[in-house]
Order: structure tokens, then C-alpha cells, then sequence
């Protein structure tokens, strides 16, 4: 039997962007598939509070890196719900490492990073091909400003980003007519992964200098592109093949953090 209410998987929903898309998407009146690897606790307080704005899920752990992980997550969505109308590729990794510092990129991260962040994208959008197809759904992938500048936590990062964009506009002419594929290419955003690497002081100072970078002197958050994911999944029946910046401007600037 097949719900009234829309499906969305959003891959690495357990924090950040991922869990903000989730609740968003929640509270616009969709079930949603929340996937994590190791956050297991965070997976579930995303999953109450998608529950508690009336939203119906599952918590799913697997890998995109992993393809049956893949096909099984969406299986189970199909299976529960009898369609899904949203895949938002969120799930990533990366490695920080300066990008002046080319001895320091290790073999096993381009490995690591592209598996997790271009390959998981494209098997998640294969798996999900004809479930999408069927409901003329929408693809949302989580890229990054990284993926146009060049800069970012690492050049293998910014590659991988790079390659996200293009797998983007790929996808958008592979899965036409029935289903649209976009990016949202967020800057920095205000999250607790920077905040753990940097220690608070610094990170507060960071956080001031990319806030007074931007245009609107706004320090974007996981909300803001939660706002994006939640407009490509759900309307924007006439774009594809589109990469929105969700940045508050900073590209605009000379300098670049």
C-alpha cells in the first residue's frame, strides 16, 4: 500500500546538514529515512523530533560507500512506504590537511573521500533511479563552494566536490525527464564539526572572520541549507542540472577563508 505523505532518504542525517534537511523535510509533512555510520544516538534524537512534528521514519546505518548498503536503504523505503520522492545525498567525509601540503595527502584518502562523496552519490542515485522515476521525484546533492574554488579542508575534498558538481549535471540528463537533480554548494556553515576540530576559542574567531567576510554578514547555518534542500525536493518543478551557492555571499568577496 502506497502512503499519501512524500519519502525523502537523506544520507547522513544524523547531524548537520543532514539532520536539518531531515526535520525540515519532516515538518513540510514528509517521511523521511534518516541514515547514519557511527552517530547512532544522533540518529535517533534526529528521529524524535521528526516524529514529533508528525513525520513518520526509520533509522537506517549503512555506508553509501557500500552499494548493497545502498540498495537495502532504498528497498526498506519502498517497502514501508511503497515510493520515494526524495533522495538528498548528503553523506560525506573528508580529511583536513593544509592545501599547501601535497606530501601530506595520503593514497587511502583520495580512496576514502571520493568512495564516500562522489561514488556513495551516484549508487544512491542508481538504487533510487526507478522508485524516483515512478513518483517524477528529485535528486538533491550536498556539494560544496569547495567544488568551484578549490578551496576547502583539503585539495582532495575540494576534487571530490568538484566531481559531485559535475555527477550532478550528469544525473540531471541521465534521469530526465522524469526526475530533476540539483546541488546545493554551501560555504562554511556554522556546525559542530569545525567547532570540534578548532577548540572554542579559535573557532570563535574563525567563525568572526568568515561572518564579516560574507556579504550579508550572516554566518550561514545547517538551517539556511536545509531551506535550499527543502525547495529542490519538494517545488522547483522547472530546474535541473542547477548548483546554488548557499553562502551568505562570501564567494562575492576578494578574499576567500
Amino acid at each position: 500500500m502506497t502512503c499519501e505523505r512524500k519519502v525523502a532518504i537523506v544520507t547522513g542525517s544524523a547531524t548537520g546538514i543532514g539532520a536539518a534537511s531531515a526535520r525540515r523535510l519532516a515538518g513540510d509533512g514528509w517521511n523521511v529515512v534518516i541514515n547514519y555510520t557511527k552517530s547512532e544516538a544522533e540518529a535517533q534524537q534526529t528521529a524524535r523530533l521528526c516524529r514529533d512534528v508528525g513525520a513518520d521514519f526509520f533509522v537506517c546505518q549503512g555506508s553509501v560507500a557500500d552499494d548493497e548498503s545502498c540498495r537495502a536503504m532504498v528497498d526498506a523505503a519502498v517497502g514501508r512506504w511503497g515510493r520515494l520522492d526524495a533522495l538528498v545525498n548528503n553523506a560525506g567525509t573528508t580529511r583536513f590537511v593544509p592545501l599547501h601540503e601535497m606530501d601530506s595527502v595520503a593514497p587511502e584518502d583520495f580512496e576514502t573521500i571520493m568512495s564516500v562523496n562522489v561514488r556513495g552519490a551516484f549508487q544512491m542515485a542508481r538504487a533510487a533511479e526507478d522508485a524516483l522515476r515512478a513518483t517524477r521525484g528529485s535528486v538533491v546533492n550536498i556539494s560544496s563552494h569547495s567544488g568551484m574554488s578549490g578551496y576547502g579542508s583539503s585539495v582532495v575534498y575540494a576534487a571530490s566536490k568538484g566531481a559531485l558538481n559535475t555527477l550532478t549535471m550528469s544525473l540531471a540528463r541521465m534521469l530526465a525527464p522524469e526526475v530533476r537533480v540539483n546541488a546545493v554548494c554551501p560555504g562554511y556553515v556554522d556546525t559542530r564539526w569545525s567547532a570540534r576540530r578548532l577548540g572554542p576559542a579559535d573557532y570563535a574567531t574563525f567563525r568572526d572572520r568568515v561572518r564579516d567576510l560574507s556579504m550579508l554578514k550572516h554566518l550561514a547555518t545547517a538551517d539556511d541549507v536545509a531551506d535550499a534542500v527543502a525547495w529542490f525536493a519538494g517545488g522547483a518543478p522547472a530546474v535541473t542540472g542547477q548548483l546554488l551557492v548557499v553562502d551568505s555571499g562570501t564567494h562575492l568577496t576578494v578574499n576567500t577563508p
